[in-house]
């Protein structure tokens, strides 16, 4: 059950330590889109998202990867100048190891980093990468996604009991 249970747990994407994943080896960050990057309702990546993954390229290889479809990642894909995959069907790896042979990574200098544990986090700890798990920036989600938040409250739940995880306390 323990690969429901992300690496790192952060409130955000602009409060996740990168100097740390740079000092881990980690050189490659695959991102989730809706409710990581930006709101679902929100055609275009915010300002500060923007700049962050801007100033992450100087140090890493940058992704974007979505269960959405390609007319919602491909403004944000351009925006940013990076490559993006739609229609990604996380908890898969396809993506994930396309990344990987591409661009000759090892695991473990990759990271995935998402607002969901049934996806994102499972994705990428099935892969055996590390996982950085960031609360939804928002509270509107795909009706697929709701479908997920009631799954992933029953995993939170059995985690808060064995003490292994509890929402709202951060970790690295």
């Amino acid at each position: 059950m323990n690969i429901f249970r992300p690496t790192m747990y952060r409130k955000d994407i602009f409060d996740i330590n990168y100097q740390k994943l740079k000092e881990m080896g980690i050189t490659c960050l695959v991102f989730d889109l809706d409710n990581t990057l930006g709101l679902i309702d929100k055609k275009r990546c915010p300002r500060r998202a923007k700049k962050l993954i801007k100033n992450l390229q100087k140090d890493f290889l940058v992704f974007i990867s979505s269960n959405n479809v390609k007319s919602r990642l491909e403004p944000y894909s351009n925006e940013l100048g990076v490559e993006g995959f739609a229609f990604a069907l996380k908890p898969l790896t396809i993506n994930l190891h396309k990344i990987k042979r591409k661009y000759k990574l090892k695991k473990k200098e990759m990271a995935m980093i998402g607002d969901q544990i049934v996806t994102d986090v499972l994705s990428g700890n099935i892969f055996k990468i590390a996982t950085i798990l960031v609360e939804p920036l928002g509270k509107k989600d795909l009706k697929i996604t709701n479908l997920n938040r009631k799954i992933e409250a029953k995993i939170v739940k059995n985690y808060q009991k064995r003490g292994l995880f509890e929402r709202g306390k951060y970790y690295e």
